[in-house]
Parts: C-alpha cells; structure tokens; sequence
C-alpha cells in the first residue's frame, strides 16, 4: 500500500527581517522591542491581513508570510517599506527600525500549520540579498507580476548563487522611488479623493469606555449610524464601516489613517453607558497635521440618541474646509424609533448580520423580532430583518426558501410604507425585484437608494452589478471599481461582481485576474472560471476547473445554474451558456 506523500502547495513566500537587530537592542532592549512591537501592531500584521495573507512564524525580528498571490505578496511589501521608510523620517539615524524583505514564488510542505521546502529557503536567502528598506524577488515572482503593478519597477540583479541552494536563482529588485506619485495604483487606489474637491472624512471605530463587553455592540452600532449619516451628503466622500473597523481596538496614528485611506479628516470617539445615560465624546482631527479642529462631549439620556448624532453629523461638517452648503442639513432623515431598547437590539442584529454565519444570522432574526415587538413601526427594523432573511435565503439557512422569499418581500413592503427615504429598503427592493426579472422596478430602486446614500459601498457595487445584469458592463465595471475605492478591504464578493462584468465585456483575461483574488472559491466561482478560460481557448485551465465543479455541487448543470441569473440581454445569456459548454461542464 503505497504511503501519501507530505501535503505540498504553491505558494507566495515573502520573508522579513530587521536589520541590526543586535546592535538596537544592546543600545535600548526595552525601547527597541516596545518600537517593533507597535510597528507590528499598527502596520506590518494590518498589511499582511489587508492583503490577504497569512503570517506562518515571527522569530524576534523577522517572519515568515504565505500569499495566495505574488501581486498581493508584492503590494503589502511596497507598502511596509513605503510607510516605514516614513516613519523613520522623524528618528535619528541610530535608531531607524528597518527591514528586508524576500519574496518568492515556488512549491513547500505543508506540516500543520508551518511551511517548509525550496519555495521558503530561496525566499529567505532574497531577504538576505535585499538592502535595508529594501525587496527582493525572485524571477518566478517577476514573471508572474508581469506588469499588472502600474508605478512599480525592478532592477535585473542577474543570477546569483546563495548559501545552501545548488542552483543560481534571477534576482529582481524592486525599485522603491520616493513620493507617493510612485506607488503601486492598487495601493494608491485607496485614495478616492484624489483629483476630487469632495473634502474626506475616515470614521474610526468609538471606544466603549463602559467596561461592559454586552455593550460593545453599542459604541460599534453607533459609529456605523454615524458614517451612514455622513455618507447622506453627497459633498462628503466617507470611507466605509468595513475599511474603518480594519483598526478596532488599535493604537494607530491619525497621519497613518490619513495616508492609508487617502482622507483629510478622521473622527475618534468613545461611549460610556452608565444605568439610563450615555456619554459620548467626539473629536475631529485634521489628518495631515494631527491637529485637533474640533472635539465636543454628549451627555444625554439613552432616548436623545438620535439627537446626538443629528449634532454630531451637523457640527463635522460644518467644520469641514469649502464648508458644506445650509442645504446638506436638510438632508433626507430616517425616522427613528421612540423605543431605545428597540433601537439597541437593531443595533446588536446589524452587527451580528455582518458576521455571514448561520447561528449569527438566527440570533440576529430573534433580536430584530424582539425590536418590532416593542415598536412595529420601526421601519428600519423592518429592512434590516428583510435583509437578514435575504441572506438566510441566499445561503440556503431555511427550511422553505419560497416562504422566506415571500417574507423578504413583505418586510420590505412594510419598510417602504413607513419609511421611503431609507436607502438600505431601496436597496434590497432593487435587489428583489432584479431577482423577478423586473428591471424596471430593480432600476427605480437602484437609483433611489443611490440618490439617498450616495458613498454606501454596497449601493454603489450594486448599481455596478445593475448595469452588468442590463447588459452595460463597461459602465458597471466603473462602479464597481468606484466601491472598490470606497471601501479598500471590501468584500471578496466584490470580485465576483467585477469578474462577470469583464467577462461581458469580453475582458476574459482581466475577469480571469478578477475571480483569482478568491480565496476559496466555491462551484459558481469554478464553473465561471473554466467558462473564461474556455473563451480564451486555455483548455487545460478551462478543464481543471471544470473539474472541480461538480466536486463542490455534485448534481450541477449549465441550464440549471443559467436559471439563477439575471441577464436581460440574450446575447449576455448565450455567451456566458457558450463558454461553460465549452469548458466541457453538463449541459
């Protein structure tokens, strides 16, 4: 009987390690490890995760990193040399905190949850080749970039033999100009502001300063109501919940943020909830200089919630520089429940719906029953629990899924007629009703979610679907790419969207690019992948994941996933059947 082999993959391998590590810490142990500690914390493990990768081992000053992806690999390098290089602007010489950086692609062994093998060792020896602030990679990391990174740039350092690897391995550095004019466009790509008089602003997650972890879902709830009031105004770019939160719970410098997101200002705050009262502190920060423009303190019974934030929204932007029209105040406003036990559980259902977990989800429809039962005209309750039932549908977490669909339909009715001017009703109705096939209905919707929030990252992704779906996939492209901007660490599914439209543009090579940021991609993913490669007459690659369709979904077919799409134009729908059928999937 033949005995399997160890586990093996292939994989982006970045190695990293401090130079002069010795010598910093003969000179200052504590103040040198509390320095490396905090650049852990503030940027390098934010980097790593922001690119999807996935640290493997930390030795005292160095660490070992596994990417999906040589671009991402390269991109999270770029910037941890890029931000360093500026956080070093400020110390002496002496005491700079510098890494190098090797990043290769190549086959290792996997033994739990270690790496070993060729691919690390060839990228531990770059690292040592590569100079202080400096990347090195090797000429299989240099082919597969290509030149997908606009504005980043290699020096040939030809063959070089190193310690312990029989073979000569290509060395490319990675040329790291100054300004910020010279970073990778993914990266700067977080910046949607730029070339924009639109004035910027980053919410960060409040404090929960009431030594209560049951009501951190309160500070979290109202930091999110707080960016959505914000995003109300259309002369306010507002980076989105998903990016902000990247940094709960974090020590981070405001100029950090402010370079990161692309921003002009950033809002810190904390709660302190005590009995029936709350404390609310607020502070907004200019982002370039760290100074303080504004900071207010709330002291309000829990009921004058809503005033606060009306306030608080009034009071940042009318600080802001350009100072923002009167007429933004009389912005379109939900109307909030009387019942703040009502509003706390809608808070606590939001967050739970964000976890995308089965038994979340059912806590989260329990809580937003308990909501409409202590106030039935609570018209957000109502589209929130449209919404949590909307996932429950898609994923298939309900017994009668034409039920479900049914109640989804209903809770929006219902929110509709309390409330026409919340922007997340108009969004799932638009949603629904491209689920029927009315795109009439799906457009109106569509554009009135879009006229009532217009910086929602997931309204805005959706009017990029919307387009895809009509057969206007150029247009959709745009969208989605502007949500991308909105919100820099967006959902994977966001991809997805992406991916489809190139295809109907018949971009296949760029939607293939698309659908491989997935990190696991299920059947759907895999069935639209051997269709692009199929169109791009790739029938290796075009097989492989057709292969790997029915492994997933045991009893798929071509006319049946057909059936759950929402093509409107013939042409859209046969060139997409085209290419499965001719990836060899079943008819």
């Amino acid at each position: 009987m033949d005995v399997p082999g160890p586990e093996r993959r292939l994989a982006a391998v970045l190695a990293a390690d401090m130079v002069g590590f010795s010598r910093l810490m003969e000179v200052d142990e504590a103040g040198t490890l509390a320095r490396l500690k905090t650049h852990r914390v503030e940027l390098i493990d934010p980097a790593i995760g922001k690119n999807r990768g996935v640290i493997i081992k930390t030795t005292g000053d160095g660490m070992l990193a596994e990417f999906h992806s040589v671009v991402d690999a390269v991109l999270c390098a770029t910037e941890v040399q890029r931000r360093m290089a500026r956080r070093n602007a400020d110390v002496p010489p002496a005491r700079w905190i510098q890494f190098r950086i090797g990043i290769n692609l190549g086959d290792v062994i996997v033994d739990q949850d270690d790496i070993f093998g060729d691919g690390v060792n060839v990228a531990a020896r770059l690292e040592a080749l590569a100079e202080p602030g400096g990347i090195c990679v090797s000429g299989a990391v240099r082919d597969q970039l290509g030149e997908r990174l606009d504005g980043v740039q290699f020096d040939d350092l030809g063959e070089q033999t190193v310690k312990n690897i029989a073979r000569p391995i290509r060395v490319f550095r990675v040329r790291l100009s100054e300004g910020l004019a010279s970073l990778p466009q993914a990266t700067t790509a977080v910046a949607p502001t730029v070339g924009s008089k639109k004035p910027s602003i980053a919410v960060l997650p409040f404090a929960n300063m009431s030594g209560d972890p049951e009501q951190e879902f309160f500070a979290d709830g109202l930091t999110e109501d707080i960016i959505t009031e914000l995003s109300r105004f259309h002369d306010l770019l507002v980076i989105s919940r998903n990016s902000t939160f990247v940094y709960k719970g974090k020590a981070v410098k405001v100029q950090d943020i402010g370079r990161e997101f692309g921003v002009d200002y950033v809002i810190e705050g904390s709660v302190r909830k005590a009995g029936g009262r709350v404390r609310v502190t607020v502070q907004l920060i200019d982002a370039e200089t760290d100074r303080h423009i504004w900071a207010e303190r709330y002291d309000r019974e829990l009921q004058d919630i809503f005033a606060i934030q009306d306030e608080m929204t009034r009071a940042i932007v009318a600080t802001l520089p350009g100072r923002v029209e009167a007429a933004a105040h009389d912005r379109t406003k939900r109307k909030p429940t009387e019942n703040m036990r009502a509003y706390e559980c809608v808070l606590a259902a939001k967050l739970l719906h964000h976890r995308s977990t089965r038994e979340d989800n059912a806590q989260a429809q329990i809580l937003l029953q308990r909501a409409l039962a202590m106030d039935p005209n609570y018209a957000h309750a109502h589209a929130w629990k449209a919404c949590v039932l909307g996932q429950c549908w898609i994923y298939g977490w309900c017994a009668d899924r034409d039920a479900t669909f049914e109640q989804v339909a209903s809770e929006l009715e219902i929110a509709l007629a309390l409330d026409d001017n919340d922007a997340d009703v108009h969004r799932i109705l638009a949603a629904l009703n491209l689920t029927r096939h009315d795109y009439e209905k799906a457009t109106y919707h569509q554009e009135r979610a879009l006229a009532l929030n217009p910086n929602y990252d997931l309204i805005v992704v959706q009017q990029g679907e919307l387009l895809t779906w009509l057969g206007l996939p150029e247009e959709g492209i745009d969208w989605i790419r502007k949500a991308m901007r909105l919100n820099p660490h967006h959902p994977e599914r966001f991809w997805s969207h992406l991916g489809r439209a190139y295809y109907c543009a018949e971009r296949y090579a760029e939607a293939a690019e698309a659908f491989s940021r997935i990190t696991r991609p299920d059947h759907t993913h895999h069935a639209f992948l051997a269709a692009i490669f199929a169109q791009m007459n790739n029938a290796v690659a075009a097989g492989a994941h057709a292969a790997e369709v029915p492994k997933r979904e045991p009893g798929f077919s071509v006319a049946a996933y057909l059936a759950t799409l929402h093509y409107k134009r013939a042409i859209d729908r046969e060139r997409h059947e085209a290419g499965l059928v001719k990836a060899g999937l079943p008819a």
